[in-house]
């Protein structure tokens, strides 16, 4: 458990730490771009990934292309959602999109749509609703935009690069070797860029870079980790994690950061946990 419990924690602190960035003036390009460095080193040493001769042309790296360049975005407009909409709803939204593979289950890859998945579908969607109302007092309308834009963005983003990874298992990539290559992509469109802006290098962004790496990684390892511990019950795993990060990311949002949330969002918050529950004890377990 404590495995389960370290990922959810690297999770949440992923986005306190998006939240106190500009707070710290650190420009947040360069800090996703050195945390793709300490993820690659990270991977190297720890997960190993196997990258021999004979099976790299086998690879698919349409897969890899695109996940270089969806990782980095999708990496900035979670750091926009934690800005506009808070780190509660920003989480939500984030782990609300494990249900666009559901969705691609049966729109794209002609699995049954069965009714208490259905069930699931519908409370789910109905909570993402909540989590981008936002009522207009309080806020301009072009801070409403922002924060529902990003929302969606995020739980989009997060959705289909939760698609291209079980795309690239079923082409038979170790997990290892497809994550090593894609944070590889990644960080290289992101200095690329950077060199071609003319960034303005300094010390705190590469820090912050290098501790945001390690969260970043720590989270996909300890929920590796926990997966393998509990074998025989991935139900625990998936539930837990889910529905343990919108529940810190709410206590941390309301609790440290004072984040307003209205009674609307709040309802989200709590039928986004129901979601998960029916989706796992209903269909998987």
């Amino acid at each position: 458990m404590i495995y389960l419990l370290l990922s959810i924690l690297c999770s949440v602190t992923v986005s306190v730490l998006l939240k106190i960035a500009r707070q710290h003036a650190v420009d947040i390009k360069q800090a996703i771009a050195f945390n793709y460095v300490t993820a690659i080193t990270l991977c190297w040493l720890l997960l190993q990934p196997k990258l021999s001769g004979d099976s790299i042309q086998a690879l698919p790296w349409g897969l890899f292309a695109i996940l270089g360049v969806l990782l980095p975005l999708i990496f900035l407009a979670m750091f926009k959602a934690v800005e506009f909409a808070g780190i509660v709803r920003a989480d939500a939204a984030q782990r609300l999109s494990l249900f666009l593979p559901i969705i691609a289950s049966f729109t794209i890859f002609g699995e049954t749509l069965s009714l208490p998945r259905g069930v699931s579908l519908v409370i789910a969607f109905i909570a993402l609703f909540c989590l981008l109302w936002k009522p207009a007092s309080g806020a301009s309308a072009r801070q409403t935009r922002s924060s529902v834009l990003y929302l969606l963005m995020v739980w989009l983003g997060y959705g289909v690069i939760d698609i291209l990874f079980k795309q690239m298992a079923k082409t038979g990539t170790a997990f290892p070797t497809g994550l090593f290559i894609a944070f590889a992509m990644a960080g290289l469109l992101m200095f690329f860029y950077l060199f071609a802006s003319k960034a303005q290098w300094h010390l705190r962004h590469a820090v912050g870079g290098l501790v945001l790496g390690c969260l970043n990684f720590g989270n996909i390892l300890f929920y590796i980790k926990a997966h393998q511990h509990f074998s025989e019950n991935p139900t625990l795993v998936f539930t837990t994690m889910n529905i343990g990060v919108i529940s810190l990311g709410t206590l941390v949002g309301a609790l440290v950061f004072r984040e307003k949330i209205s009674l609307v969002n709040a309802i989200g918050i709590v039928l986004a946990i129901l979601a998960v529950f029916c989706l796992y004890y209903w269909i998987i377990a």
